[in-house]
């Protein structure tokens, strides 16, 4: 074989940063000795992977076909080693969740997952929808646990569990204590809303889809704990997933409203690049998940730890 393994790692780690600088902190190499193994690897091969801009890197053709196999390899080589060192646990497993999937569940799932596997490492990061689907094409994480529509023609999106946003005020808002609330009256009232690009949002946008020039938006946030501050507060009405409402429902410190006009369901997904292996520490994340929301056929059903 005409390569090495540390030379896929300096091409991968390269293609995710795009910058040679970064690639070598990320894989503990100085920066000479990093773009010495680009350099060697492509006059190895008569090659040119990236094309040069300015003091960035970009995948040209033959690096876009290399990367997702060169991704592959080097997960299964990671695999190998662990197994031949003896290993427990399953080497370090990168997660994406979305804001309510991260906040209210993934946390969760990793504790367990660490608990079960202490010689294994996760990182989590929680950012909405476009940056998780982003950063998966990118392969720059295994998994992502999404709640917004995903269409990327290189991902691999799996449904996980059903989920509801509910609009809701504070227990003193004049429509608190309306049976049903028409249309015509949310229209009328100031919202405080998710930012674009989250997976909630898109839900919302979806289910006003004819009455956005209407719509009185006050406030956008970019989390879900400080739209329920702000809706506590009196600024106006939210709309968020039921899941993250369930303890201030719980305690009255904020009141569903019944909206019949508005369509508000949605899934939580899974999410992965097509052409990235499946790890065993990735299917065992998996297999937790699915753990966890047995028996509920929706977020909010699922048994979680009350917040006091």
């Amino acid at each position: 074989m005409n390569f090495t393994l540390r030379q896929l790692e300096v091409f991968v780690a390269i293609a995710k940063s795009g910058n040679v600088s970064r690639a070598a902190d990320a894989i503990s190499l100085s920066q000479s000795a990093t773009s010495t193994a680009l350099g060697e690897f492509e006059r190895q091969f008569g090659v040119q992977m990236f094309d040069r801009v300015g003091k960035s890197l970009r995948l040209n053709g033959i690096g876009q076909q290399l990367l997702p196999r060169a991704v592959d390899l080097l997960d299964r080589a990671n695999e190998v080693e662990e197994l031949l060192e003896g290993r427990a646990g399953f080497g370090s497993l990168n997660i994406g969740a979305t804001l309510t999937i991260g906040n209210y569940l993934t946390t969760l799932i990793v504790a367990k997952f660490l608990q079960r596997h202490p010689q294994s490492q996760v990182q989590l990061a929680v950012h909405n929808t476009a940056t998780i689907v982003s950063r998966i094409a990118r392969y720059e994480l295994d998994l992502g646990l999404i709640e917004g529509d995903c269409n990327h023609p290189d991902l691999d999106v799996q449904p996980w569990i059903a989920d509801e946003l509910v609009v809701f005020c504070a227990p003193d808002h004049p429509l608190a204590g309306m049976k049903r609330v028409p249309l015509k009256r949310l229209l009328a009232e100031q919202w405080i809303l998710r930012e674009k690009g989250s997976g909630t949002r898109e839900t919302f946008d979806r289910a006003m889809h004819n009455h956005h020039a209407q719509l009185q938006i006050r406030l956008e946030l970019e989390h879900t704990e400080a739209i329920k501050r702000a809706v506590e507060s009196g600024l106006g009405l939210g709309c968020i997933s039921r899941l993250a409402l369930k303890d201030a429902f719980r305690r009255g410190s904020l009141v569903p409203l019944n909206t019949p006009d508005l369509d508000l369901n949605r899934n939580f997904y899974f999410l992965r690049h097509k052409q990235k292996y499946q790890t065993a520490g990735m299917r065992e994340f998996l297999a937790l998940c699915r753990e966890m929301t047995e028996g509920a056929s929706r977020s909010d059903e699922i048994d979680l730890p009350s917040i006091a």
